[in-house]
């Protein structure tokens, strides 16, 4: 079982992307129970993760449409939810260095 660093991020994210909600909260519930205890493990069920610098994974979201970006510390069993946008925007984001940022009202 993982802790996932901060699930307001994630919900946060919900709200910016209405769309791809039902999948980033599939997601949150299937990384909470998941047992992984290394990238490798990871990978034989997300096939289309990415590992990316400083611990980072980037997983695709429904479908390749989306893009989230997390840090995983296997040893801690923690998630830090990094960035999600759509895979335009993921595009135009240096992955290994991005950091949620709060939108202003």
């Amino acid at each position: 079982m993982f802790n996932i660093i901060a699930r307001k991020t994630l919900l946060d994210y919900c709200k910016r992307y209405p769309v791809a909600a039902a999948a980033l909260q599939e997601w949150y519930y299937e990384m909470i129970q998941c047992g992984f205890k290394n990238f490798n493990e990871l990978k034989a069920v997300y096939v289309h993760a990415s590992l990316v610098a400083d611990d980072r994974v980037v997983f695709n979201i429904m479908g390749n449409q989306y893009r989230l970006v997390v840090r995983i510390v296997f040893p801690f069993r923690a998630i830090q939810i990094k960035w999600f946008g759509t895979h335009a925007e993921y595009d135009n984001t240096e992955a290994s260095v991005t950091e949620f940022k709060k939108k202003k009202s």
